[in-house]
C-alpha cells in the first residue's frame, strides 16, 4: 500500500485545491499526499470512522506520527465521567504533539485524526501542560511521593485493584492499573528504589510477566482538582444552590462521578486547534455529514443540559445564569471551532496565489466510482471519477 502511494504521486495531482472529491478507497492516499506539506488534523463525522481511518492511514504512511484523538463517550453536561483510557489517550496524543513541536521537525509532520465530536468540544486549557511521571526499574521515588502523585492525578485508592484508574499500597508493594494498559502492574520497592515491575491478572492477583522498559503514569481524569478548582467550586456552591452537593465535595478535594460536566465553569477551556502546531491544515472528511453532525451534537447537548440540572432546580428549567455558566463547556458550532484559523474562505483562483497556512480540504465520497487521474477539472477542485 505504501509503495502504491508513491507510484500514484497524488501530491502533483491535487495541487492547492481546497475541494477534492474522491472514492473512499483513495482517502488515505490523499491524506498521505497532503501530509507531505504540513501537519494535518483530519476530522471525521463519527468515532467509528475516525478509528477506521486511523488504521488505514497507519498502513499507508511510513511514519509513526499518526495519532488518534478520541471523543468522550459522554456528553458535556451528562453526569457521567469519560473512561480513563479515553482521557489517557487524548492526553498522550497532545503530549506527543507538544514534544514534536519542541523538536521543530519539518520532515515528518504529525497527523491527528479526530471525530467531529472531539473537534467541537472545548478542552481544559491546562490539559497538555501536566507533568507525566515516568518510572523504570532502578528509579527512586518514595511510596509517599508516588501515592500523592496518584491521588492528585485522580487514581482511586482501593484494597484490591480491579479496574483502570485504581491503585493499592501494601507494605513495599504498589499495585496500579494504568488507563492504557491491558493488565495492572505490580511495583515492588526496596526502600525508595523500584526493584521489580510485573503485570498481574485481575482474576487471581498473581503476577505473570515482567514489564519491559518503563511506564508513564497519565492522569485518570481530564479535570483534576487543583487549588484553583477548589476555590472556584466553593464559589459556585454558594452562588448556585443547584451545584451545592457536587461543588461542595469538589471543594473538599473529592473526585465526583460526572464532575466533568462542570469543566466549563471550574477551569478555563480552549478549542482543540489551540494544542496543535500553528501550521496545521484541517481535512474535513465529508464536510456535509460533519456539519450536520455538529448541529445535531449541539441540539442534543442542550437537551441534556436542561435535563441534567432541571431536577436540581426543583423540577423547573435550569436558571438562566447557571445555564449560561454551564454552556461554556458545551459543544461549539463548526464555524466557531474553526474561527481564528482561517480569516476567510479563499476561492480557488486566490488559492493559487495566496496559499494560506490553514486550508480546509473537504473529501467527499462518490459511490461506485472508478479512477481516472487524467480528469482535472477547473473551478477549484479535483474530481477523481
Amino acid at each position: 500500500m505504501r509503495a502504491l502511494n508513491e507510484v500514484l504521486g497524488l501530491s502533483h495531482v491535487i495541487g492547492d485545491h481546497d475541494r477534492i472529491v474522491a472514492t473512499p478507497a483513495l482517502n488515505s492516499f490523499l491524506i498521505a499526499s497532503l501530509h507531505e506539506k504540513s501537519p494535518l488534523l483530519v476530522v471525521t463525522h463519527s468515532s467509528r470512522r475516525a478509528e477506521e481511518l486511523f488504521n488505514e492511514v497507519t498502513e499507508s504512511i511510513p511514519t509513526k506520527n499518526v495519532f488518534l484523538f478520541p471523543a468522550w463517550e459522554t456528553l458535556p453536561h451528562e453526569k457521567l465521567s469519560p473512561k480513563s483510557d479515553t482521557v489517557a489517550q487524548r492526553l498522550r496524543t497532545l503530549n506527543i504533539l507538544q514534544s514534536i513541536a519542541d523538536q521543530h521537525s519539518a520532515t515528518d509532520f504529525p497527523i491527528v485524526i479526530a471525530p467531529v465530536r472531539a473537534f467541537v468540544q472545548p478542552i481544559n486549557s491546562h490539559f497538555s501542560h501536566r507533568e507525566v511521571l515516568k518510572l523504570s526499574i532502578g528509579d527512586e521515588i518514595s511510596l509517599e511521593a508516588l501515592t500523592q502523585y496518584l491521588v492528585i492525578n485522580a487514581y482511586s485508592r482501593t484494597d484490591l485493584v480491579e479496574k483502570r484508574g485504581e491503585f493499592a499500597v501494601r507494605g513495599g508493594i504498589v499495585d496500579l492499573f494504568l488507563p492504557l494498559m491491558e493488565h495492572p502492574i505490580r511495583l515492588e520497592f526496596f526502600g525508595d528504589e523500584i526493584e521489580e515491575m510485573r503485570y498481574f491478572a485481575v482474576s487471581d492477583q498473581r503476577t505473570f510477566e515482567p514489564v519491559v522498559g518503563g511506564i508513564e503514569i497519565l492522569p485518570s481524569r481530564e479535570l483534576l482538582i487543583t487549588e484553583d478548582v477548589k476555590i472556584r467550586a466553593e464559589e459556585l456552591s454558594h452562588k448556585f444552590p443547584e451545584l451545592q452537593e457536587m461543588c461542595g465535595r469538589i471543594a473538599n478535594g473529592i473526585y465526583v462521578e460526572g464532575m466533568e460536566s462542570l469543566s466549563g465553569v471550574l477551569t478555563e477551556t480552549a478549542p482543540l486547534m489551540t494544542f496543535l502546531p500553528t501550521t496545521t491544515r484541517i481535512v474535513l472528511m465529508d464536510d456535509e455529514r460533519i456539519r450536520l453532525r455538529s448541529i445535531d451534537l449541539i441540539k442534543t447537548a442542550e437537551e441534556f443540559l436542561e435535563a441534567a440540572w432541571s431536577s436540581a432546580a426543583n423540577g423547573g428549567a435550569t436558571p438562566l445564569p447557571l445555564h449560561d455558566e454551564l454552556e461554556r463547556g458545551s459543544y461549539t458550532s463548526l464555524d466557531v471551532a474553526l474561527e481564528g484559523h482561517e480569516k476567510r474562505r479563499l476561492t480557488p483562483s486566490e488559492m493559487r496565489v495566496h496559499f494560506s497556512s490553514m486550508i480546509f480540504y473537504r473529501l467527499s465520497h462518490i459511490a461506485q466510482s472508478m479512477i481516472n487521474f487524467s480528469q482535472i477539472f477547473d473551478g477549484g477542485f479535483i474530481q477523481i471519477i
